[in-house]
């Protein structure tokens, strides 16, 4: 799909977009998002004085989420009640999947033993994954930078991959991952994760910076972990990381849904 840069633009500013916009940036036909406004009151534009519709990247993002459904064969409907069921909380990997699967029990690790789990998934995807999606959230640019040579050797036999981390711009390196930026402000910045999908293979590592840690020693900080292989977790996890990255950098978002959408789910 083909989006202009002029739209582009506008949709990463979150500028309000026109139902014209929509269907560029889509391929859902004004025709058609008329009638799912009618029918199901979704998408719910705002309206200017005038009566034009106005939409935002949100609803650009659940447009898209929806025509992906319906591609998996859901109807209509059922598509449009799980996309606007979905949290729509600020940014996170670790809460969302903590509620849709309490049975998942976090533990609690001090960040050496963080770092040592994350390496081993790292290696163990690089060895078992091929043409792999693999995505990284280091927290803070020197972090990643402590890394990144090592996702530099991950990214030669990688599909997709991309890193998330308080950069100050953006980065696309021929020999590496594409850097993408995330808020200070946001619960992903608090975050870490290495996820890794690929045909007959799915792992991710979460953790969430325990409250209080964040200021002391590496060797104290504390974090709280979750550890999956099942795919239909790993692919929801991969959902919500690229769903974070395209609010910032939507070319790397859209590339990586279009290869998510291309890995087959073993889950099913």
């Amino acid at each position: 799909m083909s989006v202009n840069l002029d739209i582009e633009s506008r949709y990463a500013e979150d500028a309000a977009l026109s139902i014209g916009d929509v269907v560029a940036a889509t391929g859902v036909g004004e025709a058609t998002l008329r009638a799912w406004e009618r029918r199901f009151g979704f998408p719910a534009p705002r309206r200017e004085p005038s009566g034009h519709r106005r939409y935002n990247r949100g609803d650009i993002e659940r447009i898209r989420s929806v025509v992906r459904e319906r591609n998996r064969g859901l109807s209509l409907a059922v598509a449009i009640d799980r996309v606007t069921a979905e949290p729509s909380g600020p940014p996170s990997l670790f809460a969302p999947l903590r509620e849709r699967r309490p049975d998942l029990l976090p533990m609690q690790i001090r960040k050496p033993h963080m770092l040592q789990l994350s390496r081993a998934v790292e290696e163990e995807s690089a060895a078992r994954a091929e043409r792999a999606l693999m995505i990284g959230a280091f927290q803070r640019p020197e972090f990643y930078r402590r890394s990144e040579e090592r996702w530099r050797r991950l990214a030669r036999g990688a599909g997709v991959i991309f890193v998330l981390a308080s950069f100050d711009a953006p980065r696309a390196p021929a020999d590496g991952p594409v850097e993408v930026p995330i808020s200070r402000s946001e619960p992903i910045a608090d975050e870490w994760a290495v996820i890794c999908l690929a045909a007959g293979y799915s792992a991710c590592l979460l953790g969430w910076e325990t409250v209080g840690t964040a200021g002391l020693p590496d060797g104290e900080r504390a974090f709280d972990a979750l550890l999956s292989v099942e795919p239909a977790v790993v692919r929801e996890v991969a959902g919500a990381a690229i769903g974070i990255a395209a609010a910032g950098e939507p070319a790397i978002g859209e590339r990586a849904r279009a290869y998510l959408d291309r890995i087959p789910d073993s889950s099913q």
